[in-house]
């Protein structure tokens, strides 16, 4: 049996290598400790983390636990990385925005809401892995429909598709 803050260790480095985050349940497999014994540790180390002094913080995001850096951060780190990272344009984000609030949904269903094509649109999102194919529906044509991804999740930084706002708040938002 390993010594707790040697598994704290343990994890805390799975954590800081992964590009993915990780499940408590993958964590617990990987080192063969109780879930129970894996949950305390993360929240040990999401609070150690949270202090002041840490240039990055352990959040839940994508149904597992991923060390990310401090939003205050930003723009130090945008000065490293250049160029920046790939936006998506207005045209995208408004399609990933219906299919998200909409999934399953059909590429013709998004075409009647936002009055035109999105085939390249939604084959882009498609190639970033922030939807994906989720099956086919009744029907004639059987059209394929949509849906995002754990990468889709991870980008926005959403634990879960509960944390998107909810379109009552975004209406009022826009009056």
């Amino acid at each position: 049996m390993l010594f707790l803050d040697e598994t704290k260790a343990i994890v805390e480095s799975l954590l800081f290598v992964s590009n993915e985050p990780l499940s408590i349940k993958q964590l617990s497999e990987i080192i063969n400790i109780n879930p129970d014994i894996t949950q305390r540790i993360v929240e040990d180390l999401q609070a150690e983390y949270t202090k002041n002094y840490h240039g990055f913080h352990l959040i839940e995001v994508a149904e597992g636990f991923l060390f990310v850096t401090k939003p205050e951060y930003d723009l130090y780190i945008q000065k490293l990385f250049k160029p920046q990272l790939s936006t998506l344009s207005h045209a995208a984000l408004e399609t990933l925005a219906i299919i998200a609030y909409k999934q399953p949904i059909t590429r013709s269903e998004i075409e009647l809401i936002r009055g035109v094509k999105v085939d390249k649109i939604v084959n882009t999102l498609v190639e970033k892995n922030l939807i994906e194919e989720l099956g086919r529906k009744e029907g004639p044509g059987r059209p394929i429909v949509y849906g995002t991804t754990k990468d889709f999740l991870k980008y926005f930084g959403l634990k879960d598709l509960s944390q998107l706002p909810s379109l009552e708040n975004l209406k009022h938002q826009e009056e």
